[in-house]
Formats: structure tokens, sequence, C-alpha cells
């Protein structure tokens, strides 16, 4: 199992955890970044605009408009979103399939996304800077005593989201963000399938080997858990 991964941290977590071998194995063998992959293609002479179009291969050849999205900050909760629009109301999809809220380079994006009633207050960071912004949030709130003022936060390190993360092309600009962005949501403008839930295989694999969302078995080899650790300086 070889991933092709905009982002250099994925070499790492492969092994981060017993979580990786949640099959009883390593569940990734290998990560290689995008850049490589570019760099191993024209070592071989391959090039890509001569190439014949051919079908992808299963699983998961198919993808969905939101799957698309997950490159870019705010693209994770906006997928996230029109799912979570459908479960809570039973609609086939929301009103405006397209969050704005979310969208866009600012540093924080926070906003209250209303469901038929149900009041989701989102926050969307990019960069650490602005995600240790969210958390002295957060902080502020439990010294207070108060709820949180989030009920979902996404979190991307690089600035713009995967679309400019370590492993991808150098050079990266604002630029050059913004033209990736657009090449983003003009694929899931384009897609028959905008929602996640809707990708067939994704529902194959549920309905033939993980049983319901969050299911035993879907939590067991879908999920991740983070530990606090305690560092001590001599």
């Amino acid at each position: 199992m070889v991933s092709v991964m905009p982002c250099t941290a994925k070499k790492y977590e492969i092994t981060r955890s017993e979580d990786m071998f949640a099959s009883g194995h390593q569940d990734i063998d290998v990560v290689i970044t995008t850049r490589e992959l570019a760099r191993m293609f024209k070592s071989a002479g391959i090039d890509f605009a001569r190439l014949e179009d051919e079908e992808p291969d299963s699983i998961l050849g198919e993808y969905s408009g939101a799957g698309t999205i997950f490159g870019v900050t705010g693209g994770v909760m906006e997928a996230a979103l029109r799912t979570a629009y459908c479960l809570i109301t039973g609609d086939a999809q929301p009103p405006s399939i397209e969050f704005q809220e979310v969208r866009g380079m600012k540093g924080v994006k926070e906003a209250e996304i209303d469901i038929k009633g149900t009041k989701v207050k989102i926050a969307v960071a990019h960069e650490m800077g602005n995600v240790e912004d969210v958390l002295n949030a957060l902080r502020m709130d439990r010294k207070q005593g108060v709820k949180p003022r989030y009920d979902f936060i996404e979190v991307m390190a690089c600035r713009g989201g995967c679309i400019s993360g370590g492993g991808q092309p150098l050079g990266v600009t604002d630029v050059v963000r913004y033209a990736r962005t657009r090449g983003i949501y003009t694929d899931d403008e384009k897609s028959v399938l905008r929602m996640s839930h809707q990708n067939p295989q994704v529902q194959k694999v549920y309905s033939e080997f993980l049983g319901a969302p969050l299911s035993e078995k879907a939590h067991e080899l879908l999920h991740n858990h983070y530990h606090e650790r305690k560092v001590y300086s001599k």
C-alpha cells in the first residue's frame, strides 16, 4: 500500500502509534510526496499530456466533489457540513451545497450554521499561529467555566491547506494558492456526486465490511486517538 500525499508529515504518521496498525499489520507501507512522484515520472520520461485516458482502478477510484475540496482550507469542514445537513434533516442535500462561510484565506474563519433550527458553531484555522489563537480561545472558555464556543473545528497546518503542503511543488505563493484553490472548487462544481456519503464505493465499504457509520469496527479501524505526553526538562 503506497500513499501519495502533499504532506511530508505523512511519512512519519504511518508508524506514529498503534492506531497505524489497526489491521494487525502496518496499514500503509510507504508514503511518497506529490513532488517525489512528479520527479519519478519525469525521470521515467512519462508525459501526462500525451497519455490516453483510462478508468481509475478500484477501490475508491471514484470520488466526490466533497472529497476533492479536502485539499483546501475549509474543505473538510464544508464536506462534513454537507453530509451533516442531510443526516440531521433527512433532506437529499442542503438548500445551498456550497458553504461560503468556510472558504477563503482568512487565518481563522468563524460561523454559525443554521441547520433547520440546529445551530452549529464552527471554526476553521490554517497555519499554526492561527491554530494557537483558536486554542487560546478555548482555554479561556474552560478557565471561565463556560461551554466551548465552537462545536466543530477544522485545523490545517499549512497556509491554504494541503494545496501548499510540504510535499507539494516548491515556490508556492498566494497567487499559486488561489489558482490551486480555484481549480479544486471548479472540479467540485463539475462533479456529479458532491457529498462524501454519496460515493458508491464508500457506501459499499460500509455495507459489506464496516457496517454503519460509528460502528464498533469503523471506530476501531478509522479513528485515531491522541494522548497528552508530559515532557520533563532536566
